[in-house]
């Protein structure tokens, strides 16, 4: 994204020795870095609801993806390691590590000297997208990115009031979903509506929970629900 300009700097002058091969700084947006909203905003298209990437053309690899390969084919080095970031306003040092697949985050933990008297909760992830770590004794994969360390007061979270309908929530979806009605379905466990209403379409950026009014926890019921949903969907005979 266009706030890093000292990267994107130094990237352009390397991608000069190499054809076909552009730097695109992008607007400040989030979730800009999801798979459908990264090819709209590069290419201007739109992958269709139920369809993937290379429908429209398109495929897409993340920086630690395209490494990886890399390393595969040029080193015969299978993916063994990832970037890992450690982070938390509570902590006295964050940093950038390189960790092995199959560390348990309580090692982590450990190296960066335990965590601080008031650690209320561990995200795996990023603050919006993360989930939450229920036993540092588990093991990090190769999707994990980072582990977030929060306070008592950052992850308290406001009594819920009733919808009003302001379509706030509408609004801030990036795939053009009624979060409020998902939300509302879920509740009443109506698989074949929520499947109707594309609740499998849902990327779990969390837009919608963050800026709803009423502090109405939607996020939390439409990931059960589309989990269900995909269950369901699954579980059906190929045609």
């Amino acid at each position: 994204e266009n706030n890093k300009p000292e990267p994107i700097a130094v990237m352009k002058e390397m991608a000069k020795n190499f054809e076909g091969i552009v730097v695109e700084p992008l607007k400040v947006k989030y979730p800009q870095g999801a798979e459908k909203q990264l090819i709209n905003a590069i290419t201007g298209r739109s992958v269709p609801s139920g369809k993937l990437p290379i429908d429209v053309g398109c495929v897409v690899n993340n920086v630690t993806t395209a490494f990886a390969v890399y390393e595969a084919v040029q080193k015969n080095k299978p993916l063994i390691e990832n970037i890992m970031t450690v982070t938390g306003k509570s902590l006295t040092e964050q940093h950038n590590y390189l960790v092995r697949i199959g560390v348990s985050y309580s090692d982590i933990v450990e190296h960066i000297g335990g965590l601080p008297d008031d650690t209320a909760k561990i995200i795996s992830g990023g603050p919006m997208m993360g989930k939450a770590v229920s036993n540092i004794a588990a093991s990090t994969v190769k999707s994990t990115s980072s582990l977030l360390v929060l306070t008592e007061g950052q992850t308290k979270r406001k009594p819920e009031g009733e919808c009003i309908r302001c379509a706030k929530c509408v609004q801030a979806c990036p795939m053009g979903l009624e979060p409020y009605l998902l939300n509302k379905l879920a509740r009443l466990g109506r698989n074949e509506d929520l499947e109707q209403e594309k609740v499998y379409d849902c990327i779990e950026c969390g837009s919608c929970m963050f800026t709803c009014p009423a502090n109405i926890a939607l996020l939390d019921y439409i990931r059960m629900a589309k989990a269900d949903v995909l269950k369901i969907m699954r579980s059906r005979p190929k045609k």
